[in-house]
C-alpha cells in the first residue's frame, strides 16, 4: 500500500487549484445569485482537458479514470467552485456512453463531451418513484422502428446548459418479478415533445433544477443505449462514479470551509489571543478535520476499486455518506467559528449551506446508503 499521491495526481491537483483560484468563490456566487452559469471556468479547464480525463483517448478524453476526475471535482470545490455538472456530464453520461454505447453514438457525443463544447444532464428521478427505480412510470412505447416516451422527471441538473438528457424509461415488464425492464435513451434537448420547468430552490448554486415533461416525444432508434431492457444494468456502472464523484464535491466544500475557519481562527483576536488559542474554537475544528480525511480516504479507496475494475459499490456508498456527513459538519463549524460573521455575504460560508445540506439527500439519502450497508455489509434482513 502506499498512501502518498503520486506525482501526476500532485501536478493534477496543483493546476486544476491554480485555475480555480483565478475565479474563486466570489465568481461562483455572483454566477449563482445572477443565474448565469460558469461557462468561463468550464472551458478553462475544457483546454486543457481537465474535464474530460476519464474518457477515452480515441474520443479526445484524457484515458485516465474517476479518480482522476475525483480529484479535478474536489478542487473546484476547495476552491469554492463547486461545479454538478462535472458530476453528472463525464462522471455518468460520458463513461455509459462510452462502455454501453453504439459507434454511431460514441463518434456524435464523447468528442464533444471530452472537449467541453457538449454538456449532458441524467434524468432518473421521479416525483412519485422517489429511490425505487424499478417504480418509474416513465414509460417508453414501442411505435413503428423507434418509441414514444411519456411520462415526467423532476430535479433534474442543468437540462439548459446541456446538448441532451440521458433518460431511464421503463420499456416493459418482467413476467417473472413484476419489476418494470428499464432502457435508456440518449435525448437531444430540442425535441419536440420535451418541455422543461424550472423548479425554485433554497440553494445559492449556478445550476438550474428542473421538472421534465415528455409528451408522447419520438424516440428514434439509434438513441437507444446498448440493449433495450438492460437499462438496469447500465445504471449500475454509471452510479457508482455518481456517488464518487459527489463525495468528492462534498470533501471540497469541508476543506473549503476548513481553510476558511482555521485562518480566521488564527488571524481574529479577542483579549489579544487569537481566537483558535481556546480548545472550545480549535477541538471542533480539529474534529472536522478528522472527519474529512477519514471520508477523503474512503472515497480514494472506491475511486481505486472502481478503476481497478472490483466491486466498488460498499465502498462508493460509505464514501458518499461519510463525505456528506463531514462536508456539513465542516460548514457548521466553520460559520460558528466566525460568529455572527458566518452568516455574512462576504465571508462565503453561509452560501454554501444549501448545496452541501442536499448532499445528505442526493443522489442517494443517507438512509438509503444505510440500507445498503445493513443489508449488503452487514446480511441483515431487508427493511423496505
Amino acid at each position: 500500500m502506499d498512501f502518498t499521491a503520486s506525482g501526476e495526481h500532485k501536478t493534477l491537483a496543483e493546476t486544476v487549484a491554480a485555475i480555480a483560484g483565478r475565479y474563486g468563490h466570489e465568481y461562483y456566487a455572483n454566477k449563482a445569485r445572477t443565474r448565469g452559469k460558469m461557462d468561463e471556468l468550464w472551458m478553462d479547464l475544457s483546454r486543457q482537458g481537465f474535464t474530460s480525463v476519464n474518457l477515452p483517448e480515441e474520443f479526445g478524453g484524457g484515458g485516465l479514470g474517476i479518480s482522476e476526475l475525483a480529484i479535478v471535482c474536489e478542487e473546484l470545490a476547495t476552491a469554492g467552485c463547486p461545479n454538478m455538472m462535472l458530476v453528472v456530464s463525464p462522471a455518468v453520461c460520458g463513461p455509459m456512453i462510452a462502455r454501453f454505447g453504439s459507434d454511431e453514438q460514441r463518434h456524435r457525443w464523447l468528442p464533444g463531451i471530452a472537449s467541453g463544447a457538449t454538456k449532458m444532464a441524467f434524468a432518473i428521478t421521479e416525483a412519485d418513484a422517489g429511490s425505487n427505480s424499478h417504480r418509474l412510470s416513465t414509460v417508453a412505447v414501442r411505435e413503428g422502428p423507434g418509441w414514444r416516451l411519456r411520462g415526467s422527471k423532476t430535479y433534474i441538473s442543468g437540462v439548459d446548459e446541456a446538448a441532451a438528457i440521458l433518460v431511464v424509461a421503463r420499456t416493459g415488464i418482467d413476467p417473472n418479478s413484476g419489476r418494470g425492464r428499464l432502457s435508456n435513451f440518449v435525448v437531444p434537448c430540442d425535441s419536440p415533445g420535451l418541455r422543461m420547468v424550472p423548479i425554485r430552490v433554497e440553494m445559492v448554486i449556478p445550476e438550474t433544477q428542473f421538472t421534465l415533461f415528455f409528451d408522447d416525444l419520438e424516440l428514434e432508434e439509434d438513441w437507444l443505449l446498448g440493449t433495450e431492457g438492460d437499462g438496469l444494468k447500465q445504471l449500475f456502472f454509471g452510479l457508482n462514479p455518481e456517488r464518487i464523484m459527489s463525495a468528492a464535491l462534498a470533501n471540497g466544500i469541508g476543506r473549503y470551509a476548513l481553510g476558511k475557519a482555521s485562518r480566521y481562527a488564527r488571524e481574529r483576536k479577542v483579549w489579544d489571543v487569537p481566537i483558535g488559542a481556546h480548545q472550545g474554537i480549535a477541538h471542533p475544528l480539529a474534529k472536522a478535520k478528522v472527519e474529512l480525511e477519514l471520508a477523503r480516504l474512503m472515497n480514494q479507496k472506491a475511486a481505486w476499486l472502481y478503476d481497478s475494475g472490483f466491486e466498488a459499490g460498499e465502498a462508493a456508498n460509505m464514501a458518499k455518506y461519510a463525505a456528506a456527513e463531514a462536508a456539513m459538519s465542516c460548514l457548521d463549524t466553520a460559520i460558528q467559528t466566525h460568529g455572527g460573521n458566518g452568516l455574512a455575504s462576504e465571508y462565503g460560508l453561509a452560501d454554501m449551506w444549501g448545496l452541501t445540506r442536499l448532499y445528505g439527500i442526493a443522489p442517494v439519502s443517507r438512509e438509503m446508503i444505510l440500507n445498503f450497508i445493513a443489508q449488503h455489509s452487514l446480511g441483515l434482513p431487508r427493511s423496505y
